[in-house]
């Protein structure tokens, strides 16, 4: 049995084909976690939603900001970007249960082993006060949000980057708002945990006083091991308590699966067409 962890697939069908292909994958016999943003700006996401479905409990789902996206450009929240690729999605006679079921994927995973480190899975980051129970539970308040029957009342006030700083005693709309930029947008924060958001480049591109959130001293989750998509210009890292795997599927970069069961890793990757242009 393996269990595989997945990069931003970003609705590149052809890709997680061959990907799987490549794996050997046999949902009777292996796991999958796909780290977020499952649809948009590739030109497959119906495919990919429908092909993710059908695996069931072989293939857990987290969600990212493409994700999320989809779920309001559905709602009639937010709408189409000009590099947005959800038009056979949304228009599909299938559109509700598929929706349906990405609305319910969670924002964050533990996977524990008896004898190895811990792997907590998000799409984005951690903030650096959070400890992994901490970010399971905040998770859970945003899935929870996302779940209730009037979920497009969150989803119209989901948007926007202030607060940009967590605090405990944040409520209502102020406090979700934070945990879904935290898990599925941050790519860089101050030490103090204070979030940034203009800035996209890579690890050695942090603007003053701020740095990758993963290298925030003291971060409550270092000893653990976070995994993670979301940052395609970082490339892919494997430290002992690090994984990255966005690795820019959808810019003609490759899509990355880690395995991690049995305290061992291997990091298995497929080239990708160009799909989209940065910028």
């Amino acid at each position: 049995m393996g269990l595989y962890l997945i990069g931003d697939v970003q609705g590149c069908g052809q890709p997680l084909e061959r990907l799987l292909a490549k794996l050997d994958f046999s949902p009777s016999r292996d796991s999958l976690v796909l780290l977020g943003d499952l649809v948009n700006r590739g030109p497959h996401s119906l495919a990919v939603l429908r092909q993710l479905s059908r695996l069931g409990d072989a293939a857990q789902c987290l969600l990212g900001n493409h994700d999320l996206h989809a779920l309001a450009a559905a709602a009639g929240v937010r709408p189409a970007h000009r590099s947005d690729t959800l038009g056979e999605l949304l228009a599909a006679p299938d559109a509700a249960p598929l929706l349906d079921w990405l609305r319910h994927r969670p924002l964050a995973l533990l996977h524990a082993e008896p004898g190895q480190s811990d792997v907590l899975m998000v799409h984005a980051g951690v903030l650096p006060q959070w400890t992994a129970a901490q970010t399971l539970a905040c998770a859970h308040e945003l899935a929870t949000a996302l779940r209730a029957s009037h979920y497009q009342e969150f989803l119209q006030t989901m948007y926007g980057n202030q607060p940009a700083q967590w605090s405990d005693t944040l409520q209502g709309s102020d406090r979700l708002r934070v945990i879904v930029n935290a898990l599925t947008r941050l790519r860089f924060c101050s030490a103090a945990g204070e979030m940034e958001f203009a800035t996209k480049e890579g690890a050695g591109g942090a603007p003053p006083g701020f740095m990758p959130w993963f290298e925030v001293p003291q971060r409550q989750t270092a000893e653990i091991t976070v995994a993670f998509g979301h940052w395609s210009t970082l490339g892919p890292i494997n430290r002992p308590n690090l994984i990255a795997l966005d690795t820019g599927c959808v810019w003609g970069g490759s899509l990355s699966a880690m395995r991690v069961d049995g305290g061992r890793r291997e990091l298995v990757q497929v080239p990708c067409p160009q799909v989209q242009k940065p910028g």
